[in-house]
């Protein structure tokens, strides 16, 4: 295809405007040759709106902004923005490191209203490939029709989707995913009985919720998990070095197979629960000892779902088998919520360039050190990938304390130069072999 003189054109076209990509704007924003441009389907920006608590906290510091990380000095801090808001003094008497996701959410609207070059309504169509203009070629759907982005690089940042095991899967409204538990609220606390399954984050502010209500006569609750145990997110000192670049790029150099099986003892980190929700769940199911007569509530751990199906009166029958013993386990609710958790969002805007593109063994994107995709010729160092390599990343590859630095990376090498400087010491801990290595 011949160059299209009245095509836009950028140096990085974004898609997807979450945190991720937000904070990449956020970053090239005070640079001057890093032209940025972020579209989003989306008609406005909205975090998690079905689990914005008023209470819920960060499971990361305030520092885990979308820049501090990498320019603590940048305008567009958290602290900055406390600054203008003139809240400052109020968060440092607050003595805690851990803002709630509401204000979270404010400040990454701030920043929206302060970072140029945000489409909203604009969806990707597809992704090709110039070769001999050496660029992509993005074909767009907005508002005013379709139109076509030249960019000389791509980051991929569309984030993940609800996920519902088909062993959990039922054709019934009264089957809710979580992420939809504030939309759907009143009726679930107006039922008589409720499941909940799964035992991570959202699963279990989603119970204390449930067990407010039930302290006043509300549903009856079960909490269903195939966790051994109703786990606390491992947060202490030295496990958290392994959410740093320094573990990341250890686990990036470990062979596929290696780090497939490593993954599977991370579950901790992302199917646990805070201490101060586990603390909170405690509580609640004490109070309710000292009212009885209550609607019951059952916790489980260690079952395996085996099935859901609709019954006559509208409600859903919820067949599971117990890990330890085998033994079959079912019982009838009104409603199920399903806090089972996300997956990635298949980028099908992407099949023209997919035969150029490297993949693992199984079928997976192979993702460079820069966090681009591995690629054929010319595409090699310009597709970029976020929050979309978790198998070859680990851990945090989806948390917010990696955001800034993923991003730094990839305006570096954007730029061909190190605009922002990494971190050279991120852990305490050693975790490759290193010089202790015997050679045999």
């Amino acid at each position: 295809m011949t160059e299209n003189t009245t095509a836009k054109q950028v140096e990085v076209l974004a898609i997807g405007c979450g945190p991720f990509n937000l904070g990449l704007a956020a970053l090239a924003s005070t640079v001057d040759d890093a032209d940025v441009l972020v579209v989003d389907s989306s008609d406005r920006f909205a975090w998690h709106p079905g689990l914005m608590f008023d209470d819920a906290k960060l499971q990361v510091s305030f520092l885990s902004d979308l820049v501090s990380l990498v320019d603590p000095t940048h305008p567009l801090s958290f602290l900055a923005y406390l600054a203008d808001v003139d809240r400052l003094y109020p968060f440092l008497v607050r003595e805690d490191w851990f803002p709630t996701r509401r204000e979270y959410e404010a400040y990454l609207l701030w920043v929206i209203d302060r970072v140029p070059g945000l489409r909203w309504g604009t969806t990707v169509e597809s992704v090709r490939w110039d070769e001999q203009a050496d660029h992509f070629e993005v074909d767009l759907t907005g508002a005013d029709g379709p139109s076509t982005v030249i960019a000389r690089h791509v980051v991929v940042g569309i984030g993940t989707e609800p996920f519902i095991p088909d062993a959990v899967s039922a054709d019934s409204p009264s089957l809710i995913h979580s992420a939809d538990y504030l939309f759907r609220r009143d009726e679930v606390r107006a039922a008589e009985s409720v499941t909940v399954i799964g035992s991570g984050q959202s699963g279990a502010e989603i119970v204390a919720d449930l067990l407010e209500a039930n302290l006043e006569g509300g549903p009856a609750v079960r909490w269903w998990t195939r966790t051994p145990w109703f786990a606390p997110l491992d947060f202490t000192k030295l496990s958290l070095e392994m959410t740093t670049p320094a573990y990341m790029e250890y686990f990036h150099g470990l062979p596929e197979a290696t780090r497939d099986e490593v993954r599977k003892g991370h579950w901790q980190f992302h199917k646990g629960v805070s201490t101060d929700t586990l603390a909170r769940l405690h509580d609640l199911l004490y109070r309710r000892e000292l009212l009885g007569k209550l609607p019951t509530v059952q916790l489980r751990n260690g079952v395996e779902i085996e099935g859901i199906e609709a019954i006559s009166d509208g409600g859903l029958r919820v067949r599971g088998r117990h890990v330890d013993t085998g033994n079959l386990l079912s019982h009838n609710t009104d409603v199920v919520i399903a806090a089972t958790g996300y997956t990635e969002r298949k980028p099908g805007f992407l099949a023209p360039v997919d035969e150029r593109l490297h993949r693992d063994s199984l079928g997976r994107l192979v993702i460079e050190a820069n966090h681009s995709v591995a690629a054929d010729g010319a595409l090699a160092n310009r597709l970029f990938v976020a929050n979309a390599e978790h198998h070859a990343y680990g851990v945090s590859a989806p948390n917010l304390d990696i955001g800034a630095v993923r991003n730094a990376k990839i305006l570096n090498t954007v730029l061909g130069r190190e605009e922002y400087r990494l971190q050279r010491q991120t852990a305490f801990t050693s975790f490759g072999v290193g010089d202790d290595l015997i050679e045999e």
